[in-house]
């Protein structure tokens, strides 16, 4: 599973520059603010399709092994692990959006790239003799990023094109 990434950090860089110069707190901060709106939506959409994923396991053969081991709510957990970042400075400009895996519990830091993959094998209630394997839906973060790119990349590009023109 790969972050989100904004594209053509050289204009990012080329700007932070020239703003650097002219002394403008006001315009980078703006920049940045704008730039972290285009990416909320990405942010807002990839945690509902998180929360929504639809999780199917195998028919039993056996009675449930029992209690879950575990209390929190596994898509919920992952959702609030959602982060988003904007940075302008030398060889990290952009934005990025990501799950940050040191909000998550241990035994959770692996699941959203296996949810990715759409197959998630673990052991039954914790019981590590025995194993069962649940389905969900392939690519939800892929297919999501995707849907949300373009629109993305065109209000950075009105962002970056409105910064240049105030500081010419």
């Amino acid at each position: 599973m790969r972050d989100v990434r904004l594209l053509n950090t050289g204009s990012l860089l080329e700007l932070q520059r020239r703003l650097r110069a002219a002394g403008n707190e006001n315009i980078r901060s703006s920049m940045q603010r704008r730039i972290r709106r285009a990416a909320e939506p990405l942010k807002d959409d990839l945690q509902s399709t998180i929360r929504e994923l639809r999780i199917v396991s195998q028919p039993r053969r056996t009675p449930p092994g029992g209690p879950s081991p575990t209390t929190r709510p596994m898509r919920a957990t992952i959702a609030e692990a959602i982060r988003i970042s904007v940075r302008t400075s030398a060889g990290s400009a952009g934005a990025r959006v990501w799950i940050d895996r040191s909000h998550l519990p241990a035994d959770l830091r692996g699941m959203p790239a296996a949810l990715n993959t759409g197959r998630i094998r673990h052991p039954v209630y914790g019981n590590r003799r025995r194993w069962v394997q649940q389905d969900a839906t392939p690519l939800w973060w892929d297919r999501t990023v995707r849907a949300h790119t373009p629109r993305i990349e065109r209000e950075v590009g009105r962002v970056l094109d409105d910064v240049r023109r105030r500081l010419t």
